[in-house]
């Protein structure tokens, strides 16, 4: 039994080492955002899916700019129409190769051709449309960019306050230990004068026990506050941090009639992403409506590589109509129009549920607002209720119990009271966040 506490022991003292032994970083909260909007995953991950929708964006400048493509062809051949006609192209036809006989047993021949190409989009309107729908998309991707960087402050806003708050309970029960560890001293010396029993002092120690216990866990929570600042900075090193900034009630401007905006950054998004399915379905519309496309062509011939002997060219326009591609088109703008009616019942219930949102954390910022006065008159009352007793009981006039209970119930009002600013302090911010 012995040699099992004594193992505890040593991995405790080990834990509160390793802690101490840790890197302390001071950091403020300004440090802690400039840092987040640099270096942040989620934020890179938001600017590649714009990058991503921007580069959809211009690949549908297809449908205005040409498409030039050159290209250079060998080939041998005894095929007898190919043969001829090469020779035509070359320039090189003669009298003789009107023989019959050579005409349908031709020698090989090679021929060489290079070739500029060009397309010209003249009336594309599904094209036409298919870009818009990707503008309104790149568009709806940075308002989203926006809505990111606006989440990660509030991340940042209420990381950093747990922070915070972690080394406000830290400091409540170290001041509680020590507390704990005078009264203990107190109720040895009363013991060891006969004024109190056995069964007090170890009732005494049994308080400091639980306190230091408290106290481990505290230090847990500084680490857990400090990893994820960690994470979301994206730094790799494992330190402590220390706000340079301590945890107290912020005041901030709200206006209770302030109610979701349609202009807010997310919101926007979702209608412009909704506009850009409507467009979507405009484009499968639009396939059924014929294509004009201009083309031309200009070639060297030769039977030697990358040379050019003979030339030609070729130009003209195509009005390309496909009437009825199987039914195909029917079902694509089936689907399409399905998209547009879920798009827009996405968009009505997101703004539903901000409403909501908007609604639950007024009534949660008026609820904290009264529990922070309340819980600062009770702090203040378990303070002085805590002060007469531990005069009385260094005169023998108090029990341990109520003394421990005292110690216990101003330690709790003073964890209560911080947790009730840092609930006060988010719900203000949440607020802004969602009216902004």
């Amino acid at each position: 039994m012995k040699r099992k506490i004594y193992t505890i022991a040593i991995a405790l003292f080990g834990l509160v080492s390793g802690l101490q032994a840790q890197q302390i970083v001071p950091v403020s909260k300004a440090d802690v955002l400039g840092k987040v909007q640099e270096s942040n995953r989620t934020l890179k991950i938001s600017e590649a899916d714009f990058n991503q929708a921007k580069a959809d964006f211009r690949q549908t400048n297809a449908v205005f700019l040409p498409n030039i493509s050159v290209s250079h062809t060998g080939m041998s051949t005894t095929n007898p129409l190919a043969a001829f006609g090469a020779k035509i192209n070359q320039e090189i036809v003669s009298q003789s190769d009107f023989n019959p006989a050579l005409l349908n047993d031709p020698d090989q021949i090679q021929n060489f051709t290079t070739k500029f190409e060009i397309q010209q989009p003249l009336l594309n309107f599904d094209g036409v449309y298919q870009r818009k729908a990707a503008k309104l998309k790149m568009e709806a991707m940075a308002l989203q960019q926006l809505r990111t960087k606006d989440y990660l402050s509030l991340e940042v806003e209420k990381a950093y306050m747990q922070l915070q708050l972690a080394y406000k309970t830290v400091a409540v029960v170290e001041t509680a230990l020590k507390a704990a560890k005078a009264n203990k001293q107190l109720a040895d010396n009363s013991f060891k004068q006969g004024y109190l029993q056995k069964a007090d002092v170890l009732a005494v120690e049994v308080r400091v026990s639980e306190v230091e216990s408290q106290l481990h866990t505290a230090e847990s929570h500084v680490k857990n506050a400090s990893d994820y600042l960690s994470f979301l900075m994206h730094e790799d090193q494992e330190v402590v941090y220390r706000p340079l900034d301590s945890l107290q009630v912020e005041v901030v401007t709200l206006n209770p009639k302030d109610v979701i905006s349609e202009e807010r950054s997310d919101i926007k998004a979702m209608a412009l992403s909704a506009d850009a399915y409507k467009t979507m379905l405009k484009a499968e519309k639009m396939n059924f409506l014929p294509r004009l496309n201009a083309f031309g062509s200009y070639e060297l011939y030769d039977d030697q590589m990358f040379q050019g002997h003979a030339n030609g060219y070729v130009f003209g326009a195509q009005l390309s109509w496909n009437i009825l591609n199987g039914g195909k088109r029917f079902g694509k703008i089936q689907k399409g129009q399905s998209t547009y009616d879920k798009s827009k019942f996405q968009y009505e219930q997101y703004k539903s549920k901000s409403d909501m949102e908007l609604n639950k954390a007024w009534r949660a910022l008026n609820d904290t607002e009264k529990k922070l006065n309340l819980t600062a008159l009770a702090l203040k009352q378990s303070k002085e209720s805590l002060r007469i007793r531990t005069n009385r009981f260094g005169e023998g006039l108090e029990k341990t119990s109520d003394l421990l209970m005292a110690e216990t119930q101003y330690a709790q009002k003073q964890l209560e009271y911080y947790q009730t600013i840092y609930q006060y302090n988010y719900a203000q911010a949440y607020v802004q966040f969602l009216t902004q």
